[in-house]
């Protein structure tokens, strides 16, 4: 099993998703992934420096996406 693939697994497990983990669903940049966590389209906590992304929030998002394509 490839990295990628084991770090998606482990983020499913999880209420939150880090910035890392929604980059390598997404195959995007820690920098995108920054920037999307930051637009507000999927809810997000922030604790200290770190921010979390709620899994549900995000999941829900990204269905929404999925069918305007």
């Amino acid at each position: 099993m490839d990295n990628n693939t084991s770090k998606e697994k482990q983020a499913t497990q999880s209420r939150t998703y880090t910035i890392s983990d929604i980059a390598t669903i997404l195959s995007v940049s820690r920098t995108t992934a920054y920037k999307l966590a930051n637009s507000g389209l999927f809810k997000t906590i922030r604790i200290g420096n770190m921010i979390r992304i709620s899994r549900a929030s995000f999941e829900e998002w990204l269905k929404t996406e999925e069918m305007q394509d």
